[in-house]
């Protein structure tokens, strides 16, 4: 039996994948723990969870909506990533100190579990929850690449004295990418990089949902901006609710922030807006997908066979929008740009032409049999193997 300390930042997409594996190695009878925000992580691991809660940053500004290209990278570093890391920190510490890991397994997003695991000499995998990164996004810009590297030295200096060398996003142990060449296409990865596909575990439920209210006999969307796009998505969830007006199919729209209103003459009778969707299990009863090309929804519906509609806000999500795209599986939507008679377009175009369908069921079965949450559970069992031989009787 070993211990496997997971290290997560408070994003619900980040920690969904990590649940899995978790999951995983607890049926294997390992010993597992989390450092991150509590609240977060007894919702999604589980109230028996064993937490070692981290401090948010305090003061961090709210991300404006349209925030896009260099200055959204300039805010996701100097003023997310960075200030998340310093708060962590001593909760991550603490977590070492008291769990005694003989692996550490930390969100690319989770800069502190990276540094102080190996300031502390232990084995460490990286969890990258989206492929974004593992293709260099920066190789086209030195500068940048440089800033970022100092303001990595500097997190170093002050929460890990110094010591290591690493990038955090990139563990020499290894990297686990919850994807597939069949996606992430030709790039060039990370050494030590594991394709292990998408990592699907519980999620919690959604016991109020009208299943009733689906119709067997029409074509269902579901649409979805993910948890973090409240403020940006208003306008789109409206015109996508009024794009449905005049299709003949339904929609199933997740408006968390319940955002959804100004809508010319109401919300039509074929959509249907919850502010909490259960994700996984609808996916088994719809046909298309509606979304901001995060990741995980990208994974998830791709897991289903199912063709996606895609229109990328910001930070990674130009990325997999190009991947879905280059793969075949869907269409690609500007956001700013998309009204309701383009929606309506690209929605009719990938429920009836057959081909996207066709790719995105390739990609599921590259998904399946990459093995997800067992695969890189094995892979972590090994490393923990070798950590508990160095160790010795």
């Amino acid at each position: 039996m070993a211990r496997f300390l997971f290290v997560v930042p408070p994003l619900t997409g980040h920690v969904n994948p990590a649940v899995g594996v978790a999951a995983e190695l607890a049926a294997r009878g390992h010993e597992v723990a989390w450092a991150g925000h509590h609240e977060l992580l007894w919702q999604l691991a589980g109230p028996d969870a064993l937490v070692f809660s981290c401090a948010l940053p305090a003061g961090v500004p709210e991300r404006p909506a349209g925030l896009k290209g260099p200055a959204a990278l300039r805010f996701l570093w100097q003023d997310f990533l960075v200030p998340l890391a310093d708060a962590m920190a001593p909760g991550v510490a603490a977590a070492l100190d008291a769990f005694e890991p003989h692996v550490v397994v930390a969100d690319q997003q989770a800069l502190a579990g990276g540094l102080l695991a190996e300031a502390h000499g232990l084995p460490w995998v990286t969890s990258a929850t989206t492929s974004a990164e593992l293709a260099d996004p920066l190789a086209g810009m030195p500068k940048v690449g440089e800033w970022v590297d100092s303001l990595l030295d500097g997190l170093r200096a002050r929460i890990a004295g110094g010591r290591g060398e690493a990038d955090p996003r990139f563990s020499p142990h290894g990297v686990l990418a919850f994807t597939t060449r069949e996606l992430l296409g030709a790039a060039t990865l990370p050494p030590g990089t594991r394709l292990v596909g998408p990592a699907l575990g519980a999620r919690p439920s959604t016991p109020d949902f009208p299943w009733e209210w689906l119709d067997p006999l029409r074509p269902t969307v579901l649409v979805s901006l993910g948890t973090a796009n409240t403020a940006a998505g208003a306008g789109f969830l409206a015109a996508t609710a009024a794009a449905f007006a005049g299709l003949p199919v339904r929609a199933v729209i997740a408006d968390p922030g319940g955002v959804v209103g100004d809508v010319v003459g109401g919300v039509p009778p074929n959509v249907l807006v919850r502010r909490q969707v259960p994700q996984l299990p609808l996916l088994a009863r719809v046909d298309a997908v509606l979304c901001h090309a995060g990741h995980n929804t990208v994974c998830e519906t791709l897991w289903h066979g199912l063709p996606l509609v895609v229109a990328p806000i910001r930070d990674d999500q130009p990325v997999v929008a190009a991947q879905v795209v280059a793969a075949g599986a869907g269409l690609r939507l500007r956001f700013g740009r998309a009204d309701a008679p383009r929606i309506a377009a690209a929605v009719e175009e990938v429920l009836t032409e057959p081909a996207y369908r066709r790719a995105a069921e390739t990609i599921a079965a590259s998904f399946h049999a990459a093995g997800g949450s067992a695969a890189a559970a094995g892979h972590l069992e090994q490393l923990a193997l070798e950590s508990l031989a160095h160790l010795g009787p």
